[in-house]
């Protein structure tokens, strides 16, 4: 086995924070988020509110307003999860936070939950996009979009 085999190993997994159809970042209508400023990701349409951690780590953000949540994963992966686009003006109506900055979760664990009829009502986009902040610091990062998926179905593959 050569010195670089060991590097092969798969790579580290995202899992979708929400049901629904995962698309590719670019049909995300805000270049903050299309243009990958903020880094390289996914997108969910999201068909149900509940909005779980997209992986194992520690609740590093979560705004006020419930309509994000940072997070870093134990491999270092930082991930932003933004529930709609523009959403922080609805100041939190809407979206009802399950979880605690400095939280360690488990993939799978419930961190928000968001009335989806209630924001679209308000005229909101609730796209949903999965943003890895410190996409530099690794090899590649891979979105598996084009798909329906449910929590935790793994949407974007990391390699070192």
């Amino acid at each position: 086995m050569g010195l670089f085999d060991a590097f092969k190993k798969k790579g580290i997994e995202i899992g979708a924070p929400m049901k629904g159809k995962c698309v590719a970042i670019q049909e995300v209508n805000d270049p903050t988020f299309s243009d990958e400023i903020l880094g390289k990701g996914v997108a969910v349409m999201p068909e149900e509110g509940s909005m779980y951690a997209p992986a194992d780590g520690v609740i590093t953000t979560i705004f006020p307003t419930g309509h994000a949540v940072g997070m870093t994963t134990e491999d270092g992966v930082e991930i932003l999860v933004h529930l709609g686009l523009d959403t922080v003006a609805l100041k939190g109506d809407g979206f009802e936070i399950k979880a605690e900055e400095g939280q360690k979760v488990k993939k799978g664990d419930l961190l928000i939950v968001a009335d989806l009829e209630k924001i679209k009502a308000a005229g909101y986009d609730v796209i949903t996009p999965i943003v890895i902040c410190n996409s530099a610091d690794f090899g590649s990062v891979n979105g598996m979009a084009g798909k329906d998926v449910n929590p935790g179905d793994s949407v974007i593959e990391i390699k070192k």
